[in-house]
């Protein structure tokens, strides 16, 4: 996946076009060569905010991208520029995979990309989204769905998770978490996180987790349940599954295995480690443990995913959502 190209129009979310921009736009060959060959195309001067964007190209030019980009549409009452989905659907049935961030999901939806899909948008647009196009099995409480060759994400923050998710796809872990970096945003939320928490995420070091969850991830070798954790931070477990639905949008044992993929996925990597060594390390306990969890989670058994990553500076596809 080489060339992206970010499909613009009057009337688009200048975050969500401004996001895709800064991970795909930006020169980042320093960070890995090549990096993406990217395009603005619309079918003119478009006005985003109070910006205008001139294209480089014209809407034609999404069929001849690997990746199409739709950003997030201000207007969901108002049906999206047909001359916009008939080059969405045109660069989808011509082979590209196609992202929609935020509010996008409706131009995909006008596209009939989404229909049988499970899909996700901003949580105050879903259920516009579910009415409009009732073929859309509309999923709210998710950051973002990877369906393939279609992916959505809901709003703001989980743009950039899913544009992180794309270069995670391409380049491999390595990679994605230096981008993030550079960007001072996290460098992995697993799609299936909960869009809307039931409280705002607190600052680091300022939450009834901010202690557990370091010693956990200095402690993945070992066999950790919930019971342990919640003894660690000295709760029931009920109060424990509490918290971590309200600091991290999942259940203490998705979250468990999210990091300890992650920390296989590193081990891949970077190290000639055996499946059983790393299957150790990761508190797995044995290879056809690794294997079924990580085939299940990547998508692809351990061996591919070293084959596939190994050879580049930085590596791995992230957590597989759709």
């Amino acid at each position: 996946m080489t060339t992206v190209a970010l499909a613009v129009t009057d009337g688009m979310l200048h975050l969500e076009l401004s996001l895709a921009y800064e991970v795909f736009g930006t020169d980042l060959t320093h960070v890995a060569d090549p990096w993406y060959d990217f395009a603005v195309c619309g079918a003119g001067a478009v006005r985003v905010g109070r910006f205008l964007v001139e294209p480089d190209h014209g809407l034609d030019h999404l069929a001849r991208a690997d990746t199409v980009i739709v950003p997030g549409w201000a207007d969901v009452d108002a049906a999206p520029p047909a001359d916009l989905v008939d080059a969405v659907r045109a660069a989808h049935d011509a082979g590209a995979r196609v992202a929609s961030l935020c509010t996008g999901a409706f131009v995909l939806a006008a596209a009939g990309l989404l229909d049988g899909r499970r899909a996700t948008t901003h949580w105050a647009h879903t259920r516009a989204l579910a009415d409009r196009h009732p073929r859309v099995r509309v999923d709210p409480d998710v950051l973002y769905v990877d369906g393939g060759s279609v992916l959505t994400s809901a709003g703001k923050a989980a743009a950039m998770d899913l544009c992180l998710h794309l270069v995670r796809l391409d380049h491999g872990a390595s990679i994605a978490n230096t981008v993030a970096r550079r960007l001072v945003v996290p460098p992995h939320r697993d799609g299936g996180q909960a869009q809307f928490v039931t409280a705002p995420l607190p600052a680091p070091g300022h939450h009834p987790l901010a202690e557990l969850l370091p010693w956990v991830i200095e402690r993945l070798d070992r066999p950790l349940t919930v019971a342990d954790l919640a003894r660690r931070a000295r709760m029931s477990t009920r109060t424990l599954g509490r918290h971590f639905r309200s600091v991290t949008g999942t259940t203490p044992l998705q979250w468990l295995l999210t990091e300890r993929i992650r920390h296989a996925q590193a081990l891949l990597e970077t190290t000639d480690d055996g499946v059983d060594a790393i299957a150790a390390a990761t508190g797995m306990g044995t290879a056809t443990t690794l294997r079924r969890n990580f085939n299940r989670v990547v998508g692809v058994p351990p061996d591919t995913y070293r084959r596939t990553f190994r050879a580049r500076t930085a590596p791995g596809p992230a957590l597989r959502t759709g």
